[in-house]
């Protein structure tokens, strides 16, 4: 599976069930906010998400519900690993 195609499964995935949950690797200090790839870690699709922001006082954090609202129409919640790059996201409508 592609990065179009995963994206497509999410905005599916949100309208039918209202929810969906995803991982995250952030690289911080990017040239701009973009999803770039989908990574197979432990047997799941993780995708790595370059973020412009600095991940110094929440402020990467903060971009990244900021994009991923933006980007599939939701609500967005960090889970897990607030203080990692590796993280567990909580979509919603």
């Amino acid at each position: 599976m592609n990065l179009l195609e995963f994206t497509e499964k999410i905005k599916t995935e949100l309208n039918s069930k209202g929810i969906f949950y995803l991982r995250i690797k952030i690289r911080p200090n990017s040239p701009k906010n973009a999803l770039t790839e989908i990574l197979e870690l432990e047997e799941e699709s993780t995708i790595k998400m370059n973020i412009k922001a600095s991940p110094i006082k929440g402020l990467a954090n903060k971009e990244i519900i900021k994009f991923l609202n933006k980007k599939f129409n939701c609500q967005t919640e960090i889970i897990s690993g607030k203080i990692h790059s590796l993280k567990l996201i909580k979509l919603w409508r």
